[in-house]
This record gives C-alpha cells, structure tokens and sequence, in this order.
C-alpha cells in the first residue's frame, strides 16, 4: 500500500501571522504519523504542500490513501477546504472530512446557522464587519469575540472576552485590524469545557471525553483557552490549565455525547474530529466549536483519547486509513489493527462518496490527562 501524508508547509509565508505556531506544528504531526504507518507493506511519503498546485502534484504516482493534515494553505486558513476539494476532483482516497464540512467548520458563523436550524444547541452571536454595525448587537453580555473563519484559538485571549460596550468594541476592533476578517461576538458561556473526540462514520462512537481544569492563573481572569495556553507552552495559562479525563455523572456525559455526535452529522463530518462544548449551571451542553479536522498528534488530546479507549497511535493511524478505503472502495473496516485480516462486504447504505468510479484539533497536547 503506497500512503502519501499531506501537511501544510505555510508557517513561514507571512512576515505577520498570528498563527504561525499552529502552522508550523502540523509538520511534526506528519512525521509521527508517518513513522506510525510505516512497516509491513506499507510504504509511506510526507508530501509538504502551499498552494493548490502543489496538493495535486502531491498525488503523482497514485497513492493508494492520501493522509490529510492540511490546515491551510499559502498561511490563510480559509484553504484547508481548498486541498481536500483537489482531492475529491481527483478521485484520490482520503482521511477526514470533506471539502464542504472543513469549510462549514471554519465558517463558524454559518455553523453556527446549520446547529441553530437543527435545534442543537450552540450560544446566540452576531457577526459584525465593522465597527459602525457594533451598534446592531443585542446580545446579553458577557460576550466573546472571535475571527470568524480561524481555529486553534487563533485571536483568542483573555480580552476576548467583554462585559460592556467600550471592550466589546476594543475586541470587534482588533480582530478587523488583525485578522482582515469579520468578527464573531457570541454569547460567552462561564461553564465546564468539555471536549467530545469522535472517531468512525457509520458505528460512530465517542472516545473519553476530556475536561479542561483551569487552575490559579485564571482566578481573576475568564476561563477561556487562548492561543497562549493552547501553544506558548511557557505561559502560566498553558502550564495551568491542563485537560484531564472528564468525570461526569452518566447522564450529563450521555448528553454531551449526543450533542456532539448531531453537530458532527450536522456538518457532514466524517471519519474523525472533536467538538467543544460549553456546560452551563444548568448542565445543559452547547456547542462551541466544530473541529474536523483536529490535532492528531500522539501527545495531543484525540490520540490520548484513543488510548484510554485501548487504541495505540499506531492502531489509531492504521484505523483512519481504513476508515478512508471503506467509504472510497465500499468496504465496511472489522478490525483496528492487522492490516492483512479479512473485511466484510459492503452493505448497501455504505457511503461511497468519492469512488473513482462514481465521481481539513492540537493544541492541548501537552494538557495531560488524569492517571
């Protein structure tokens, strides 16, 4: 089996990116999952890409499964939708979600639109382009501002969040001025953050759920997971807010479960991905984030997960190839692990979206979970 691992290789292109640390960290994703493929007959490619062209020239030589890690493209987020969207046109077997559902995602905004629709819960928030529209928003403070189309926490810190008019146009302000794009000014939800990591599509299921425990550093401060706490790994915030495993009482835990699991099928998500959720006094569960395409690497949150579930790295990189050639071939995956062992045949509902013949997660890796 011949596996092309794609990443992007953007981190260095603007002078000024505010991303430049979760752009520069996929690479060494690839290469921990490259090594966790690696044996057997199974021979294995890191492809580095920046632009569209070179996601396609990625492709030369026919790999059996393309592995995408891509989170942008050419520094700007906006094309992590852009390299799976290459792949669908090509025909290629491919890990994680599609174009549509990546770019849905980062629109948090009209995510936002889909989850309300559905009547799955996800807080009440407004964009604004500029600063004249402040005066549209209606909302209850406190309220957290956001770019509209980033992940990672990217633009995310403790002055994001605002509880009058005078910072909630100071944060509307610098997202414009920083990001080029319109904010997102959502109500902020003061509750337990609690991260739901799927894995599968049909027989979809939760790994353990996590818990971000924010400690001292955020006495006096909201509890928010910034871009600091996710990436400067020297920052009080980082070093204090660690992700254990979640201890809910089943029925919250059953709750949470199943909002995560209608926002991921909401968007059309599929193979893998975690979404964040907010629990509020009441124990109800919202929706903060849709990621679909989160951090696989080994010390990150997803693979830990994995492993409270029983599933090495490497088991869990051989299960997302397998997840891809199903849907792709029509096969149904029966194992985790043994890449020679037997699979059933397709049963009739199978998705066989993207067959040749018919036809983008991280940060918190370093936050250790409970022993």
């Amino acid at each position: 089996m011949f596996v092309t691992v794609l990443h992007n290789h953007d981190h260095s292109l603007l002078e000024d990116d505010p991303g430049r640390e979760a752009r520069a960290d996929v690479v060494n994703v690839a290469v921990a999952m490259a090594d966790a493929l690696s044996g057997g007959k199974r021979r294995v490619t890191v492809r580095p890409v920046d632009d569209v062209g070179s996601v396609a020239d990625a492709l030369a030589g026919a790999p059996d499964v393309v592995v995408n890690l891509c989170e942008s493209l050419g520094a700007d987020s906006r094309g992590e939708a852009l390299v799976p969207a290459v792949l669908e046109l090509a025909g290629a077997c491919f890990t994680g979600s599609p174009s549509l559902s990546l770019a849905l995602a980062l629109r948090k905004d009209r995510a936002k639109e889909i989850l309300t629709a559905r009547g799955i819960p996800t807080p009440r928030a407004m964009v604004v382009g500029r600063v004249e529209d402040l005066v549209t928003v209606d909302l209850a403070f406190p309220l957290i501002v956001k770019p509209t189309r980033e992940d990672a926490s990217v633009g995310i810190g403790f002055d994001s969040v605002v509880r009058d008019r005078a910072s909630l146009g100071a944060a509307v302000s610098r997202v414009l001025r920083t990001f080029h794009q319109p904010a997102l000014v959502e109500q902020f939800i003061d509750g337990r953050e609690i991260y739901v990591p799927l894995l599968g599509n049909a027989g979809r299921r939760a790994l353990p759920l996590t818990e971000i425990h924010f400690g001292a550093a955020f006495a006096d401060k909201p509890k928010v997971l910034s871009y600091s706490a996710k990436w400067d790994t020297a920052s009080p915030e980082c070093l204090d807010s660690p992700s254990r495993l979640a201890d809910l009482a089943e029925p919250l835990r059953a709750r949470c479960v199943d909002v995560a699991l209608a926002a991921f099928e909401a968007l059309e998500c599929r193979d893998y991905g975690r979404v964040d959720l907010r629990v509020d006094a009441s124990g109800q569960p919202w929706v903060i984030d849709i990621n679909p395409n989160c951090d696989l690497h080994p010390q990150a949150g997803f693979a830990r997960a994995a492993l409270a579930a029983g599933l090495s790295y490497q088991d869990l990189a051989l299960h997302l190839v397998e997840l891809a050639q199903e849907r792709h071939h029509g096969h149904q995956a029966t194992r985790l692990t043994g890449p020679n062992a037997a699979r059933r045949a397709a049963a009739p509902h199978r998705d066989l979206h993207g067959r040749r013949s018919g036809v983008r997660a991280r940060a918190d890796r370093r936050r250790h979970p409970a022993e």
